[in-house]
């Protein structure tokens, strides 16, 4: 659902573009308060991780294709806040690297693609969450519903940003039931691919998603023959002493392994089909005032490196520099953010190799 330059006229384009902004400085506000020793490297790595899986492109229907958005994925692992920054993130390498989303569409991508998916997902995944009962199957089913959901949230919200700016005259409504109607079934590969995803990660390591919290299985030990919980340690008369967390490195190294592999070798036989919007604009002619992109000229254009005859080797190699790029730069942010951190009170603090 990446939108090209061209799309949406300048004004309603640079109102977005401050929509964006604004999302992004209550993002990395917010994300103070997300993000710990534990999960600051891990979010550059969820941002990784959905920028090879947008590169596996999946048939739907009629010549269409779909790909993650990844707004749930990330809001569900990481939290909200730092969810919405890791597909901007994603977003910003996708457009200056692989002239993939227009650069004067950046906050219409942003905001449709990270916003709205992100608030629409973690709320519903919220709301079923406390009506289900707490366990790790019902919190894979909520994750599911809120990814299928938050798919056609985003069609919906770019025809709003169409029916305001939009550089083409066609009938909103054609717009608008297109769109919705190929994006609920991109909605169900996305739900797939986060309930897949999110599922895997609590049965190693359910203290590490966001949205699981509290869902670790509790020590047991034999007594008897039999499981016992291990009761509680009590509780000192001073402040707690330093609790000491699992280390990451394993999951961190999986993870990345994983999307250098997807993003490296798996993308290779991706559905070549136009995607859901690309489909809608050229059978509704909403590109006809298509731009060409202004990184058109990058030596990764379209997902490939330049002068590398072999296709397979050349997008390899343009995913595996993307996973690389992504990981970089957004661990780079969220180990930031998480500098500026308020300190814990002492003795609050936990600490973990990473």
């Amino acid at each position: 659902m990446h939108v090209p330059d061209g799309f949406i006229n300048a004004p309603v384009s640079a109102v977005a573009g401050v929509v964006a902004a604004g999302a992004v400085a209550v993002g990395l506000r917010g994300a103070r308060r997300e993000l710990d020793d534990r999960t600051a490297p891990l979010a550059g790595l969820v941002a990784a991780f959905i920028f090879a899986v947008q590169m596996l492109n999946f048939p739907v229907a009629a010549g269409t294709s779909g790909h993650l958005l990844g707004g749930a994925l990330a809001a569900i692992l990481v939290g909200p806040y730092t969810g919405v920054l890791c597909i901007a993130v994603v977003l910003l390498m996708q457009g200056i690297l692989f002239a993939d989303g227009g650069l004067t569409a950046l906050g219409v991508n942003i905001t449709v693609m990270g916003v709205v998916t992100t608030v629409v997902a973690y709320a519903l995944f919220r709301g079923l969450t406390r009506v289900l009962p707490r366990t790790r199957r019902s919190t894979t089913v909520a994750a599911f519903v809120a990814a299928l959901v938050s798919v056609p949230a985003a069609a919906v919200a770019f025809t709003a940003v169409y029916a305001i700016g939009g550089t083409t005259d066609v009938p909103l409504g054609k717009v608008l039931t297109a769109m919705v109607g190929v994006h609920v079934l991109i909605g169900i590969g996305e739900a797939a691919i986060t309930a897949l995803t999110v599922g895997a990660v609590i049965a190693v390591r359910p203290d590490l998603v966001h949205g699981a919290r509290g869902l670790a299985t509790p020590l047991k030990l034999r007594v008897d023959g039999a499981l016992v919980d291990v009761p509680a340690a009590p509780a000192a008369a001073s402040s707690p002493a330093p609790v000491a967390a699992r280390s990451t490195r394993k999951v961190w190294a999986a993870g990345l392994a994983a999307a250098l592999v997807l993003a490296g070798f798996v993308s290779f036989y991706a559905s070549a089909n136009p995607d859901g919007l690309e489909k809608v604009a050229a059978d509704k002619g909403i590109d006809e005032k298509v731009q060409e992109h202004g990184a058109a000229g990058s030596p990764l254009a379209d997902y490939g490196v330049k002068d590398v005859e072999n296709a397979r080797i050349s997008g390899g190699l343009a995913g595996v520099i993307g996973v690389g790029a992504t990981v970089a730069v957004g661990s780079g942010v969220f180990w930031a953010v998480r500098r500026r951190r308020t300190p814990e009170a002492p003795g609050l603090r936990t600490t973990e190799s990473v």
